[in-house]
This record gives structure tokens, sequence and C-alpha cells, in this order.
């Protein structure tokens, strides 16, 4: 199931309306070729009987949500703008506006990433610790920063206010051990000398620079996947910290740099990686003090969850430390070798991105972070041939785009569970409990209720 979208057509949603008291909206997708069909009806006093009863209790409460939304990779951005302009604003309308998903989170890598053309910082200039040649590349002011538009290119589409993130993956290469974007490698010395300090002014560069072009962020992560840079021979771009590493890094640099920047008001966030570094990565950081007082939240990633139980790992990270939001901040389907890249129409892969939503929404997750918001054909582009799947699929050949069962899936969440929305308690009852069926509840901030059902 795919909807072909291009410059004259593509299928939208009505705005949302509530429903009068004592009735209904549903919203259903499905294999069988629904997206996101609405129809009403009223509720009834009395059961006949049902196989499965949910009951919903609004007086339980629990996180309040972040939101929902995807990463503009260089990736993403090139597939976005290969469209003609219509199409282009289509897509864009797709993601962020009433009558598409309205997505309110957006990730931005902070330079190149392996979705990039090639690989590159905004300092590559050797020894360079004044950062004086410090710029934003092409790939941000005519693509990222701009949309090859206008600036915040997504918000003039949209009614809610966009949280925007940033997650670097490598320094400049003469900050590092290996002194390569790629392989094994840290930051050259300790917390609090020139290496890291440095490192840390980058960050807030960044924040200046993108801040020329009208464009502020909520938040950055202190390094995505900062356990990759550990790992020999790793492939694509990436800077390792252990969990002290970057607890000092924390303590003595960024979280200073930060705070004494004009960007004080923009949170830091933890970890970005596997959850199955939890609860032990949160206790290193955030059982210092002067680490932790940095810090607003922790960031997990979905590609070892088969091997990190939200049960061992994302749940005691909570209960220890209630007062940082977590969010799910990447997942994408086709990464791992046992996948194909793209596979267009799947089913079965919009249904994993709604078992993980429902999975991180039901263990106190703040909300979840797609990784590209659109891809071509092959899955790309990527500089190390590192392809995957995307819930939009561009083919600018024929200047059009596919919306993907992933993409609908994401809609029944990021549509109907707006920022500031409270998940609330909705059990099965004791006949109902062997249901395969998964489900949460949240209530919005206007007081209606959102119910989601899986049925896989």
């Amino acid at each position: 199931m795919v909807c072909v979208c291009n410059a004259t057509y593509c299928d939208t949603l009505d705005p949302l309306v509530l429903p009068a008291p004592g009735s209904y909206v549903k919203y259903e997708s499905s294999k069988a070729g629904k997206r996101l069909e609405r129809s009403e009806g009223t509720f009834q006093c009395r059961l006949c009987a049902p196989d499965v009863v949910l009951t919903l209790d609004t007086t339980q409460r629990f996180q309040r949500v972040k939101g929902f939304g995807g990463s503009i990779t260089d990736a993403a951005a090139i597939n976005i703008l290969s469209l003609p302009e219509k199409a282009q604003d289509h897509l864009l309308r797709s993601y962020f506006s009433e009558e598409g998903l309205e997505y309110n989170l957006i990730r931005l890598p902070m330079a190149s990433c392996d979705f990039s053309l090639h690989a590159y910082t905004y300092d590559d200039v050797p020894y360079d610790y004044e950062l004086s040649h410090f710029s934003l590349r092409d790939e941000d002011t005519k693509l990222k920063a701009s949309g090859g538009r206008e600036p915040g290119w997504p918000s003039a589409m949209s009614k809610r206010p966009l949280s925007l993130y940033a997650s670097p993956w490598t320094s400049p290469t003469w900050l590092k051990t290996s002194e390569s974007y790629v392989g094994k490698g840290t930051l050259k010395g300790q917390a609090g000398d020139r290496f890291h300090k440095t490192w840390a002014n980058y960050f807030v560069r960044f924040l200046d620079e993108y801040a020329k072009h009208n464009v502020t962020f909520w938040a950055v992560t202190a390094e995505n996947e900062p356990t990759a840079g550990l790992i020999n021979n790793y492939p694509f771009q990436c800077l390792g910290f252990t969990a002290e590493q970057q607890r000092d890094f924390i303590a003595r640099d960024l979280g200073p740099a930060l705070a004494n920047s004009s960007h004080s008001h923009v949170q830091l966030i933890i970890l970005d990686d596997n959850r199955l570094h939890l609860p032990h990565w949160a206790r290193v950081v955030l059982e210092d003090e002067e680490a932790a007082r940095y810090v607003h939240g922790i960031g997990i990633h979905w590609y070892l969850d088969f091997i990190g139980p939200i049960q061992d790992t994302v749940l005691p990270t909570h209960e220890l430390f209630p007062d940082y939001f977590i969010l799910a901040t990447e997942a994408c389907i086709g990464a791992h070798f046992w996948e194909r890249d793209v596979i267009l129409g799947c089913w079965e892969r919009g249904n994993q991105y709604s078992h993980s939503i429902l999975t991180n929404l039901n263990h106190f997750v703040a909300g979840w972070t797609d990784w590209n918001l659109a891809l071509d054909l092959e899955g790309g582009p990527n500089w190390v041939k590192n392809y995957v799947d995307s819930p939009i699929i561009v083919d600018s050949s024929e200047g059009i785009f596919y919306k993907q069962p992933m993409f609908y899936h994401m809609g029944h969440f990021s549509k109907f569970i707006p920022e500031g929305s409270q998940r609330v308690g909705l059990v099965a009852s004791r006949e109902s409990k062997k249901t395969a069926l998964e489900y949460t509840a949240f209530l919005r901030p206007d007081g209606a209720v959102v119910v989601v059902v899986l049925n896989r």
C-alpha cells in the first residue's frame, strides 16, 4: 500500500474536529488499503459481550508528551528539493500541516552524517582552536536552514510550534585521536582542556550561525551514538565517548559553554544511543551533580531493542531519574544486514513503527523521532551506501513521491497526540488480558481523550 503524490495531487486529511459529548471519531488504517479513514459513532450504555474490554482511567496520570517527528538530513533535504516545487509543497504539508501528520519534532544532524554526499564538519581547517574558520556549508544554507526557499521552511506550514534539536556525528578530525571522520576515535586530551573547550564552543557557534537564518533550537544531544566511536573500523562519522567521558565533558565544557552563551535556554540530551546502555549511562552522568545540572533529557535509539528489553533499560531509568524526560531520537528500518533497504508498500514495517511507539509510550517515553523524512528509491543518498527505508520515498525522475505504511502509522500518533498530552490509565479486563492488541491512551490539553490500538 502506497499513496502516489505529485505536483498536482496528494491525499490530505481534514483538520481534526473534536466529537460532541457521548460520541467518538475513529481513524483507521489497514493492510487492505484504509489510510487514516475517518468514521463517527456514539458510545453505547450496554456491552454486548465483546471479546475485549479496555477500561480508561483518566485519574491515573503518567508522562507528558513532547511530540513526534523526523529528521532533516542532507539526504532528506536533497530528495525533497529534487521534486517540482508544488510536489515539495505537498510533501512538507503531508508531514507538518493540519492536512497532514502535524509533526512537531525535527532532528538535524550538526554537519554531516552517513546520509550526506560526503564527510565534512563546519571547521575543517586544522588546529583552528578559535573556530575563526567555522562556517555553515551549502548543505545548511541551501538545504537544511532554508529549504532552498524560506527560513524555517516547515514552520510556515505548521500550526503547532516546532521543536528542533541537533546532534553531532563527528568533531573536526584535528580534535580527534584518530584524526579521521570515521573509525575508532575520541576527543584528544581530557575534559577541561582546549580540545574539549573547542568542541563545546563548536556547539555554540552552530547555534549562533543557525540563529542568523532565523532557525532556533529546542535542544541538542551531546553526541549521536557515542559508543560508535569506540568501535574499531566504524564505517562512517562518529566520535567516541564512554559514559564517564560524556559526564566530564558536560560538567566541565559543554554545559558551561551553553549556559554562558545566548543559547542558555537550549536543552541538553544525553546518550542518544541504543537503550541497552541504560540505566548505566544515566547513572554515571546524572548521579554527578555538576553534570546533572546541565542535563534535561535522555535520548534512545531503537536499533538494538531486541537485546535491550524496555523493562530492563528505560523503566528503571525513569524510576531512578523521573525528572528527566526520555525521548526516542532515532529509528528506521533497513539498517540491519538481514533487512532489505526499501520495500515499497510494506505493511509490516508500519506495524514495527507502531509497536515501537506504543511500547515506548507505555514505558514513560515522551515522544518518538523517525530518521530520514524522505529518501530515494535506493534508500539514499548515503556516502557509505548504508541505505535504509523511509516513510516517504522520492522518485525524482518522475517528479513523484510515495507515502508508505510507515507514514500512516506515524500519523496515528503525531496527528492526535499533541505536545502537552498526558498518558492516562488504559487496562484490559481480566478476560481480555490475553489479547494480542497493543494500546495506549492520552488526555490532550483540550480535554479530549485519544486511544490508539494496534492489531498486528
